[in-house]
């Protein structure tokens, strides 16, 4: 998946501190700090637009489940509001929202 930067410096920044953390000369916590200032946030979906993914893309929640690597009562439960998706699977969401299931299958 792509990542979104903030800005062109940013991303050059990190795509630079990717590298020292991949030689090992910034830890995992530091590249975090890095992540959290470079990357854009994304934002919480509601539980209707999570469903009107899922319905746009015309496929169960089983089956979407199944492209998100998440279980069917979690897609239940998101569509429900009982939980909210958070880190990658929010990630995943979004793509989906914004390009389509192809561009995760």
């Amino acid at each position: 998946m792509s990542k979104t930067y903030k800005s062109e410096a940013l991303a050059a920044v990190h795509e630079m501190m990717e590298g020292f953390y991949e030689s090992g000369a910034i830890d995992k916590k530091t590249m975090r700090e890095f992540d959290e200032g470079c990357l854009t946030t994304v934002a919480p979906l509601t539980p209707e637009e999570i469903r009107t993914i899922r319905e746009r893309e015309s496929i169960s929640q089983p089956v979407f489940a199944r492209y998100l690597n998440v279980s069917k009562g979690l897609v239940s439960d998101w569509e429900r509001g009982v939980k909210r998706p958070s880190g990658p699977a929010l990630r995943l969401l979004t793509v989906v929202r914004n390009k389509g299931l192809q561009a995760i299958a």
